[in-house]
């Protein structure tokens, strides 16, 4: 079951030519974000049962981690983050929807800093076929592909096969997914079929797609995971004919495998080097088969509570090398962070939160395999980890580079300034069209 979720009031202006203390006022929006289960169960970590924020100990940042370069330095205080990400030929982006393009501040903000565009949840099944009878509705996707097109920006699209965001239309009486029920041939002719119309109407205007979300477990099959109803309706070999079926229909947008969870353990217990190893399985095994997948995309929702203490620079840097010395790119794709076990003071929180990004980039940045970095939004405001997943000290999260309030840039936002100033050049994956 899917809850429906709101936003707070926000305001109305030109974020692009406004001072960073504007006031937010203005019209309420109403948000549905139907990004649960799989991702939410397994990178929530703490959510809800995080150490109370009493008892938890700021986290002041490294100085050697947030620190200006001489590099950093160089641009202007206003230089947008796609252009610094542009001179290490590396693509900057954030997630972005068509519901929120009545909030024009915060649409002029992604204009200015998003080279690429992560498509939300205007491509998931419950925006694009809500349930079993209804025809494909494409006006969402198209108004995030054309307003991408207005403002040169590129396009990563997502997902052409997940286990969620179908919403109650795909439930049955019991609130269970209709999707077990399918025989093998519905099954595949739904998945597949779906695919198809996807790839076919948006082939020429997607940078990349995210093929596969989500399907590795080290609990699995050789890898897979086998409690999702492509796996038990289609079988295993449901993965590699979606990539064949991508590069049929599309022959140049970059093919991609998305997963979490690689970074610290959380409350379950789940080791991230065995997350690792699972997904090292299924891209051997991939590649060997001759399956046509590009690049892994890392999520990257970093749980402070756990990444602080967890995180071990040396073991990951070996996970991206190994990755990509099987001949692939590396994409990190939703990064934020989740502020468990923070104090509810804003300003011990936004520098802990900052020291994890400066600290997952300066071991991920350096590596030239790593040819794109989006994060899971810009600002606070929209946020899917308040709206699921909200503090029980009632304080708002704060995961992103950007406050609520006036849009005004945060730690957090400096520390990605910083890595992304530093990051070496490398081979670009695209042609950004922003050059202008």
């Amino acid at each position: 079951m899917f809850p429906a979720m709101t936003t707070k009031s926000i305001g109305i202006a030109d974020a692009a030519n406004v001072p960073d203390t504007v006031e937010a006022t203005g019209p309420h929006v109403s948000r549905r974000l139907l990004l649960g289960g799989a991702a939410a169960g397994g990178l929530t970590l703490a959510l809800g049962a995080g150490a109370p924020a009493a008892t938890a100990a700021p986290v002041v940042p490294a100085p050697s981690s947030l620190a200006a370069t001489a590099r950093t330095r160089a641009y202007a205080a206003r230089t947008p983050l796609w252009k610094i990400a542009a001179d290490a030929r590396l693509a900057y982006g954030t997630s972005h929807t068509s519901r929120l393009f009545e909030d024009e501040e915060y649409s002029a903000l992604v204009d200015r800093q998003a080279a690429i565009l992560f498509t939300e949840d205007d491509l998931l099944w419950y925006q694009l076929k809500p349930t079993p009878d209804a025809p494909l509705d494409f006006s969402f996707g198209d108004k995030l592909f054309a307003r991408a097109r207005r403002d040169h920006q590129l396009v990563f699209a997502a997902h052409l096969v997940w286990d969620e965001g179908f919403g109650e239309g795909w439930q049955n009486a019991d609130g269970d997914s209709l999707l077990y029920e399918l025989s093998h041939d519905d099954a595949s002719d739904l998945l597949f079929g779906v695919e198809k119309a996807l790839v076919k109407r948006y082939r020429g205007r997607t940078a990349g797609w995210i093929v596969a979300n989500e399907v590795t477990d080290p609990e699995g099959e050789d890898g897979l995971r086998t409690d999702v109803p492509w796996y038990q309706t289609i079988g295993s070999g449901y993965v590699a004919k979606a990539f064949r079926l991508a590069r049929k229909y599309d022959r140049h947008a970059v093919r991609v495998i998305n997963e979490f969870g690689f970074e610290s353990t959380n409350e379950y217990g789940d080791d991230p080097e065995a997350r690792q190893q699972a997904m090292l399985t299924v891209l051997k095994r991939l590649r060997r088969d001759g399956v046509p997948v590009d690049a892994l995309g890392i999520q990257a929702h970093l749980n402070a509570q756990y990444f602080l203490s967890d995180f071990d620079p040396k073991s990951y840097r070996r996970f991206l090398s190994k990755v990509a010395d099987l001949g692939l790119d590396i994409l990190i794709t939703e990064m934020d962070v989740l502020d468990d076990g923070l104090p509810a003071d804003a300003t011990a929180r936004d520098a802990a939160v900052a020291e994890c990004y400066a600290r997952y980039l300066e071991n991920v940045l350096p590596n030239r395999d790593v040819k794109a970095l989006m994060t899971f939004g810009l600002s606070d405001r929209y946020s899917w980890l308040q709206e699921d997943y909200p503090r029980e000290d009632g304080a708002e999260r704060r995961p992103l580079p950007y406050a609520d309030e006036g849009l005004k840039p945060k730690l957090a936002y400096e520390a990605l300034r910083h890595a992304l100033a530093d990051a070496p050049r490398r081979q670009p994956l695209w042609r950004l069209p922003r050059h202008r």
